[in-house]
């Protein structure tokens, strides 16, 4: 090899590496902008918050089990005419204590519904989660939907500037007119246009993904292919959504817990069993003596029955109010199954017509390439006139954006269809991606950490002792 040759290879290879090193060497993927939406967007973080509040209540119902133990201390002094009590002056300072052994199926059924209600929560987080998910889908594609525009317009705008330069040297030799030279001025000016409202819309769509992932879009990679995902028929989907679709379950969770809320209302007028201890010292005494001495040890211990006779109508008015929000809760389950079908039924209609789109638009983008290929050669020769080539041109952009925008809507279709189905997740589009997307793993809510060696026994007893309240799905 000459030296001059090795001289040239190396420059060559030398620009090769500039040009690797200047060029991008991240991507951002779809995976990675649900990610960061995951862990960083403020509204579902503040719906996980409020999520894990939710879940204290099984803890607050199950303390309803639990020994309670508190201080009690006091000092009388009374004066009194009866001449066999005179005056008295005393103190004391005791523990007392209290086991329930018996609720009639109050607490069972709170926690009940308090395990129901918990449910339904994580059901709500789980459909946030999923729209969320479709809102960074949708950003995701608008913001490489309105790149290609906009490269598309401006590559119209330069072909136009072209031809523009053309007309004004085809005018200074009589081969136009001045009209056609206006013409392709026109669309040369309009193209300009295009190209500034492109670039609008398409930093408005950088600004949506802005406020959903929380950085900005850069380098954004092709979005991973996702209609193997969705079922072969309407049938399969509105089969797979009633079991998925988070609003069916959340609903279901719900109308579960309104069920055991009757339950416990009814349980407020059972009788009720508890173990009460107490232990202490008292001590002063009468006529006089200083309420500070003279200390002396007591204990006592009762088994306490209480049976509630009258309530002026509270227990009963609860039973009813408990009674008529179960009715609606069952009735929103009702609906929710009915938003759902039609959510599926119309989401795969939004399909089938998006993947027509996206067929018929690419159709004619290609009949308006080898039109516009055609109609140059033929204004090349005298037999097409530059407003021929301008309309071709013009047509061929056109369609250009048409299947632009349908391959868009046809991803975003498909990502509603599988969002009403309720199986939209990161395993959906990044496989090994984890599938419990927004919500955190299932917490325990059978754990009794905390809870006293006899408290299951207790439960158990206040649920045989209720089970003709036992909620139920009506």
């Amino acid at each position: 090899m000459t030296r001059s040759r090795r001289i040239a290879c190396s420059g060559w290879i030398f620009s090769l590496a500039l040009a690797f090193l200047a060029s991008p060497a991240y991507a951002e993927t779809l995976g990675d902008a649900l990610d960061a939406a995951y862990r960083t967007n403020p509204g579902l973080r503040a719906r996980r918050e409020g999520q894990r509040a939710l879940g204290e209540v099984v803890s607050q119902a199950r303390a309803g089990y639990q020994p309670t133990l508190g201080v009690t201390g006091g000092i009388l002094r009374s004066e009194t005419a009866l001449p066999l009590l005179g005056q008295i002056n005393a103190s004391g300072l005791g523990l007392v204590g209290e086991q329930p052994l018996y609720t009639g199926g109050r607490v069972a059924h709170a926690i009940t519904a308090a395990e129901a209600e918990v449910a339904a929560g994580r059901e709500g987080l789980r459909s946030a989660g999923q729209a969320l998910l479709l809102n960074v889908i949708a950003a995701y594609v608008d913001v490489r939907r309105d790149e290609e525009r906009l490269a598309i317009s401006k590559d119209s705008a330069e072909v136009l500037n072209r031809q523009l330069a053309e007309a004004q040297a085809n005018l200074r030799v009589k081969v136009i007119t001045r009209t056609d030279l206006a013409q392709t001025e026109g669309r040369f000016a309009a193209a300009q246009t295009r190209v500034a409202a492109a670039e609008a819309q398409l930093g408005i769509s950088q600004d949506n993904f802005r406020a959903l992932v929380g950085h900005a879009p850069e380098n954004l990679a092709p979005e991973p292919p996702i209609a193997a995902a969705l079922p072969p028929s309407l049938a399969d989907a509105a089969r797979i959504a009633v079991d998925r679709d988070p609003r069916i379950r959340q609903a279901e969770a719900a109308s579960r817990a309104s069920a055991a809320r009757v339950a416990e209302a009814r349980a407020r007028g059972r009788p009720e069993v508890s173990l009460r201890g107490s232990l202490g010292v008292a001590g002063g005494g009468a006529s006089g003596a200083s309420p500070f001495r003279g200390y002396d040890q007591f204990s006592a211990a009762a088994l306490v029955f209480k049976m509630p006779l009258a309530s002026g109508g509270l227990i009963g008015s609860g039973v009813r109010q408990a009674a008529a929000r179960a009715d609606a809760a069952e009735l929103e389950e009702q609906q929710a199954r009915r938003e759902t079908e039609r959510s599926v039924s119309q989401a795969w209609r939004q399909v089938a017509a998006a993947r027509a789109g996206v067929a018929g638009n690419a159709e004619q983008v290609r009949a308006e390439m080898a039109a516009w290929q055609g109609v140059r050669r033929e204004a090349e020769v005298g037999l097409r006139t530059p407003l021929d080539v301008l309309n071709a041109e013009q047509a061929l952009r056109e369609a250009q954006f048409g299947l632009v925008s349908a391959r868009r809507d046809e991803y975003v279709a498909c990502a509603m269809l599988l969002a009403a189905m309720g199986v939209l997740g990161p395993e959906t589009l990044a496989p090994g991606g984890q599938a419990d997307g927004p919500v955190a793993p299932a917490a325990d809510l059978s754990s009794r950490q905390g809870s006293a060696p006899w408290t299951s026994v207790i439960e158990a007893l206040d649920r045989v002792g209720s089970q003709d309240d036992r909620p139920s799905r009506r």
